[in-house]
């Protein structure tokens, strides 16, 4: 299979495969993420989910683990963000119990 021929669906499978390679680190801080779409571009578009959602180091689990577990896995992957990225200073936002 080339590059020219993988499909979206194809897509969206190789990269739930690559976060599965993190989703232990991601649960074990009672978070989670989930792959919406990927774009015509090669952006894959995920959602935090559970404490990852309000989280202040959601940018940093972005860049540091999930674009780089997607991008070495997938090389179709250009780019990955977050629907719902959590600022720094957002009032709601919440460290991980450790």
């Amino acid at each position: 299979m080339t590059e020219n021929t993988i499909t979206n669906s194809e897509l969206l499978k190789l990269v739930e495969e690559a976060l599965n390679t993190i989703r232990p680190y991601l649960e074990a801080d009672g978070g989670n993420a989930k792959v919406l779409e990927v774009t015509e571009d090669g952006t894959a578009r995920i959602e935090f989910l559970g404490a990852c959602g309000s989280c202040p180091m959601s940018t940093m689990t972005l860049k540091a683990g999930i674009e780089q577990a997607v991008i070495n896995a997938v090389p179709q992957i250009k780019k990955v963000e977050a629907i719902n990225i959590t600022a720094m200073d957002d009032p709601n936002a919440q460290l991980p119990m450790f």
